[in-house]
Parts: C-alpha cells; structure tokens; sequence
C-alpha cells in the first residue's frame, strides 16, 4: 500500500519522533547520543528551524520543532540520512537504522504545545536513575529549560515555552516545573501514539519566508564577494569556483527551499553528492571565514528591503 501522505505546513510547529528499527538500540552510548546532537545543530544552521524541546533515549527521540517557514521533510531526512551512515559505519552494519520515516504531527494550539514539551521533557521517568530527577538527565532539554544545565549545542530555545506561563524567567520556570508534575497520563498516551490530528498552529510567530530565487542567491553573492560573476557557479576547477559554490548551494538550501536534485540541474555539472559535500563545505566556510558570518542574515535583510 501506498504510504499516506505527510501533512505539512513550512510555518507550522511539529512533534517528531524518530525510532530504530526493530530491537536496534538507536544510541548505545552518550557518544552516539552527542553526535545526533551535533548533526541536528550542523542541520539547524543550514535550515534555519527552532528547536523548542527535545528528548533522547535509547531505541527512539522526540523533539518539538518551529520549521520557521522550511520543508520539515528536507532537513529531517539530511539528519537522519546523516545519523544513520555515522552509524553503521561506527558499528560495521548495513541495512536501515530508523523504523520507516519519522513521524511527524502538527501542533495546532498553545495547551496542545505545551502538553507536548512536558510528555517530552517526563520520557526519562522511565530511567531507574531519573525516575525521580528527571530534571538532571542529560539528553533532554528540561534542565535548559530550568536553568540548570548550559545548552552546550546552542540549539534550543526555551523561552518560547516558558513564555507560555509567564514573562518573568524565574515565575515561568517554577509554573512549569508544577505543570510537568500535573500531565494527564491519558493526554500523554494520546500525544505519544500520534492520535491527535492538528491543523496548522502560526500563533504570533514571525515565520522566515523562503521564497528566494536561486539566481538572486547567486547574484547577490556575487556581489557580496565583489571580485567574482555569478557564471563561476557553473564553472568547475576556476579559482574561488569551490567556495562561491558551497556557499551558495548552501544558502540555496537554506532560503530558496530547493532540493539538492533542482541545485545539481541549475548547476549541470555536479552530482547530488557533490552537491551534499559543497553545502557541507560552503558551512564550514561560513563558519570559519570571518568574511561570511552574516551573510545569511545579510542576505535575509536584502530581500525584505
């Protein structure tokens, strides 16, 4: 039978879960659990979504994330496409990592987003060692939340949860520690089992429009580097052809929401995974060089002017 369709909408908040496949253990030590981390921070940068809360166990993870106006399917298929080689790689296996795609649901109302960022944050209740100080387990986001652990990735953004209980931090934070003791058990089962079938939920949110033309990318990078014409794009083996290459493919992802099939036809002359590894190289350089560190928001404000 045919798969059904995945309900999406690119300024919508989701709770995804991911889950190993049959009796695999998806992280078998806190270095796996680090990785899929750093994987979701390296994917985060490109794509530009928020990360509200998260949650990581042995044989699945959840996590509450803001797509902030990208394709959820895109960056969630690149992080586990890219957890799952580290992985088999690491353990010398083959075969599929994760049970069938991820799963996804629309959160459609504040009461709805908060419940989920509380049966997220109660999933080490089920740890021995945490059953009673789940505040304290490591791969979840609660201690962030409350203000006793540095979110070592940078990666998410609590306050727009907290904000849901109060603008003072300190008040929020204590509503929210009474709220996750209160979670209606029969509520969490509906949550978890993905029976609840949401609408889009946009609030007040200010969601990043992606609308950009892969040739005002190129354009504009052109002439943010000074020095080069858009045509070195489709030029291999040119001086500098490399780096205006990985920084655009790169933006091209980021704010154009184009695939990596349609950024390799715009090309013409590189393959889908060459194209991976300039978007993969085109970060680094904007990580590294000075000269790039903001130009995706440079790039943001030229387009909105």
């Amino acid at each position: 039978m045919p798969r059904t369709a995945r309900i999406k909408s690119e300024d919508s908040i989701y709770h995804i879960m991911i889950r190993s496949v049959g009796d695999t253990i998806l992280f078998r030590n806190n270095e796996d659990k680090d990785t899929l981390l750093e994987i979701l921070r390296h994917y985060k940068n490109i794509f530009l979504f928020k990360i509200y809360a998260y949650c990581l166990m042995d044989t699945h993870a959840h996590f509450l994330i803001d797509a902030n106006g990208a394709d959820v399917s895109k960056f969630m298929h690149s992080i586990n496409q890219c957890y799952a080689q580290y992985y088999n790689k690491k353990y010398e296996r083959r075969g599929h990592v994760f049970a069938d795609r991820f799963k996804s649901i629309i959160v459609d109302n504040d009461a709805y987003l908060v419940t989920l960022s509380g049966y997220i944050h109660k999933n080490p209740t089920d740890i021995k060692n945490y059953k009673d100080n789940i505040e304290n387990y490591p791969y979840s986001s609660l201690g962030i939340y409350l203000g006793l652990k540095k979110d070592t990735y940078g990666i998410v953004d609590s306050y727009f949860v907290l904000s849901q209980f109060s603008n003072d931090i300190k008040k929020a934070r204590e509503l929210y520690v009474r709220f996750i003791g209160k979670c209606n058990d029969k509520k969490m089962k509906a949550i978890v089992e993905f029976e609840h079938d949401g609408s889009a939920y946009r609030s007040e949110r200010k969601i990043l429009v992606r609308n950009l033309s892969p040739n005002a990318v190129l354009q504009f990078l052109a002439n943010y580097c000074k020095s080069v014409t858009p045509d070195i794009f489709h030029i291999k083996g040119k001086k500098g052809a490399k780096e205006f290459r990985g920084v655009a493919i790169l933006l091209m992802r980021s704010l154009c929401n184009i695939s990596y099939k349609e950024i390799c036809a715009l090309a013409g002359n590189i393959t889908i995974s060459q194209a991976s590894n300039l978007c993969s190289f085109g970060f680094n350089v904007i990580k590294s060089n000075k000269k790039y560190q903001s130009i995706i928001k440079d790039l943001i404000n030229a387009a909105n002017s």
